[in-house]
């Protein structure tokens, strides 16, 4: 188990080694707040998705040979997580929920969260496994976007030309930390 998740942590990072998960990555990375913020919306999504869509997929779709019909039920599940979400940081965090904009309802449609809910699954892992890796492919995402953000914050301080300020030293840390990351496979 603890290869399993140290695996899907770092070894095969879901936005590093896989892409995933990009658009939150980039946006939602210039401040180490709301960097962590959505890295830990993220791992709560992931893991109550991947957590009822297990349930789903083998007490409701293999008994009824629907598994066809798995892709638009995570992402029904996804979204009415990601729904609930919004209201509770809506209610109770208003700052964080102007803050992270429209990149909030956008963790239904992000691919890192599908993509590991249908790893779960594609990979056969047992409910021990999907909930270990899950979490391991979560924090990852957590981790990566934190310390992501925090070199931009630093970057923010330098003396970068101004060719590269914004987007393009972001996607320039991004590949280096990708080479990185892949370095552990």
């Amino acid at each position: 188990m603890w290869q399993l998740f140290f695996t899907s942590f770092l070894t095969t990072n879901i936005v590093l080694t896989k892409f995933l998960g990009l658009c939150p990555f980039f946006g939602t990375s210039a401040n180490r707040k709301k960097a962590f913020m959505m890295g830990f919306l993220i791992t709560i999504v992931t893991l109550l998705a991947s957590l009822i869509a297990y349930l789903l997929y083998y007490y409701v779709l293999v008994p009824f040979d629907s598994e066809y019909l798995k892709t638009i039920v995570f992402i029904l599940v996804i979204a009415s997580l990601v729904q609930m979400s919004e209201m509770l940081v809506r209610k109770f965090n208003r700052s964080l929920y102007v803050g992270l904009g429209l990149y909030l309802p956008l963790i239904t449609t992000n691919c890192a969260v599908l993509g590991t809910v249908l790893l779960t699954i594609d990979n056969g892992y047992n409910f021990f496994e999907t909930i270990v890796f899950s979490l391991g492919s979560s924090l990852g995402f957590m981790f990566v976007i934190y310390l992501f953000a925090t070199i931009r914050e630093y970057l923010d301080t330098k003396d970068v030309p101004k060719c590269f300020k914004g987007y393009p030293i972001a996607f320039i840390v991004a590949f280096v930390m990708a080479l990185l990351f892949g370095r552990f496979q």
